[in-house]
């Protein structure tokens, strides 16, 4: 068997896989959802009419049979689809999602979205925890670090993307700004280490899984870790934070050597934008011809749903890190109107900062830098961050 048919490529999940999917996912919620509005729908006009079901017109019964049988047969063609999509992906045919840049897109995306449901329905397409090199998952050996780590050193900078993302993220802007966070830092001294995480997973069980895997990362490392700085982005600042608070019985955990968390626009205190969905869902839910619907903004992962609320005061920041906050506003200033209530488009300021309208600070002993005129997406590589990194991991 060739080398490429071994990699991981060649063994994970397919383009018919994520077909499989989609055919599953167009049943439940496309199919379903026109079909239960359709009898809401039906059932309204009737109850307006003073009629109900059982007392219905023949046209009525023949209207809702008719289209009954229609929905029916759109749902069991997709079923079929999906599971016969399934056989032929189990052969391994196809190409892989892993193979390019939208395949890995497209795995990240769906992840973010219902990786929950997919850890437990289809566990093939559920993306695990691990450190990236060259598009591939790097095994937590000694030998296989070094191959991916030539230039491994003692000092560790750790980034880890936010929903929906994967490691590529980091390059956003790259063509502009003829770097990134983790060339930069290399270039003085660090070693950076990019993670991709299922961000459709709650933030506590994201945290046990990298608590674990930076433990192996620091005792599987070619060179003895004596420094590590953790850099998230979004979810994955909280990701950091909830993998530090988890207790190691170790003799020398990972977290001791922690000097340095700097997030990047994350929702400590949550995001609108998430606790919109649950109050939409809640909405639509109230009323039949929109409760399916709501069902459609129920699908949201788990990892979506924790986002309402973040990580408050039961998730302690490390005594001995420092840590360095991060929080960007579509408008020059923190304080106009506009950039006070929509923040980045998707985080405000005060989430982001950690600090609430009551006065209450998570991080009172921070460092805070505030980044205007730019987007959520613009802090995965913004000049003004790359001055704070260089200052702040001199």
């Amino acid at each position: 068997m060739s080398a490429a048919a071994n990699s991981p490529e060649a063994t994970g999940p397919g383009v018919l896989d994520a077909l499989s999917l989609l055919s599953q996912v167009a049943d439940e919620l496309v199919v379903r959802t026109v079909r239960d509005t359709h009898e809401a729908m039906l059932d309204r006009v009737q109850s307006l009419s003073g009629r109900s079901r059982e007392t219905a017109t023949l046209s009525e019964r023949l209207h809702r049979g008719i289209a009954g049988a229609v929905y029916g047969g759109l749902g069991r063609g997709l079923q079929l689809a999906s599971t016969g999509l399934d056989k032929v992906a189990d052969t391994g045919v196809g190409p892989r999602l892993e193979a390019d840049r939208r395949g890995r897109f497209v795995s990240s995306a769906v992840n973010g979205l219902i990786g929950d449901r997919l850890v437990k329905e289809r566990p093939h397409l559920a993306i695990p925890m691990g450190v990236r090199a060259g598009g591939r998952d790097v095994p937590l050996e000694p030998e296989a670090l070094a191959a991916a780590f030539p230039d491994a050193g003692d000092r560790l900078v750790v980034f880890l993307h936010g929903l929906c993302e994967n490691e590529s993220y980091w390059n956003r802007g790259r063509e502009s700004l003829g770097t990134t966070y983790g060339e930069m830092l290399a270039a003085a001294g660090w070693t950076p280490v990019f993670l991709r995480a299922n961000t459709g997973l709650g933030l506590r069980e994201n945290g046990v899984a990298l608590t674990s895997l930076l433990q192996d990362v620091v005792e599987a490392w070619p060179v003895e870790v004596r420094r590590i700085a953790l850099v998230g982005h979004s979810m994955g600042g909280l990701i950091m934070r909830a993998a530090g608070a988890v207790a190691t019985e170790v003799e020398k955990p990972w977290t001791e050597l922690v000097s340095d968390v700097v997030t990047l626009g994350s929702p400590h205190l949550g995001a609108p934008i998430a606790r919109g969905v649950g109050e939409g869902s809640r909405g639509l839910g109230r009323l039949p011809e929109t409760a399916a619907f709501g069902r459609i903004l129920d699908w949201r992962s788990i990892g979506v749903h924790d986002l309402v609320a973040g990580l408050a005061e039961d998730v302690p920041p490390l005594p001995h890190a420092r840590y360095r906050l991060v929080a960007a506003t579509v408008t020059g200033s923190p304080r106009h109107p506009v950039g006070h209530v929509v923040g980045d488009l998707l985080v405000r300021v005060e989430s982001a900062r950690g600090r609430d309208r009551k006065g209450a600070d998570l991080f009172p002993d921070a460092d805070f830098l505030h980044v205007g005129r730019t987007d959520h997406f613009g802090l995965l590589n913004h000049p003004e961050v790359h001055s704070a990194l260089r200052r702040w991991l001199a």
